[in-house]
């Protein structure tokens, strides 16, 4: 498997593009390369490589379930759980972000159009509510959505 392909998988919480390619998803995706994306993580050994959730709040992350933290460096990341985790796992961690257009809803023939690889489970293609997305601080976490 490669990392600069685009994979079209259903993630936890809804349909997704994965890559380890942040340009190679902003051009999909038709948005700006500055604009970060949001890492799908397989295991809390792997947020080595984006930054350290404070302390006060590893206990929360580990126990946590469809939900998005961004970290006080400013790097997102979410913890993988169901089926997508060992596809995640085999890259240790993704970018992620929703398989539309910036701001469209979810159409399934542009994103399989869009993408290098569809990986489909037998239960196909579904969307459901997005994922709570948390900013920690040192101290305090502050709810964004």
């Amino acid at each position: 498997m490669r990392g600069d392909l685009v994979y079209l998988v259903q993630t936890d919480t809804t349909v997704g593009f994965l890559s380890k390619s942040a340009e190679n998803l902003a051009a999909i995706k038709r948005r700006p390369v500055q604009k970060p994306f949001l890492r799908a993580v397989a295991r809390l050994s792997y947020l080595v490589e984006i930054g350290r959730p404070p302390r006060r709040f590893a206990k929360e992350i580990r126990r946590s379930r469809g939900v998005s933290y961004i970290l006080p460096n400013s790097q997102s990341f979410r913890l993988v759980t169901g089926e997508h985790r060992d596809f995640v796992d085999r890259f240790r961690w993704c970018y992620s972000t929703s398989a539309n257009l910036h701001g469209e809803p979810f159409d399934e023939a542009f994103a399989k159009d869009a993408c290098d690889v569809v990986v489909e489970s037998k239960d196909g293609f579904h969307t459901a509510k997005p994922s709570d997305i948390w900013r920690l601080g040192k101290r305090k976490k502050v709810k964004i959505r």
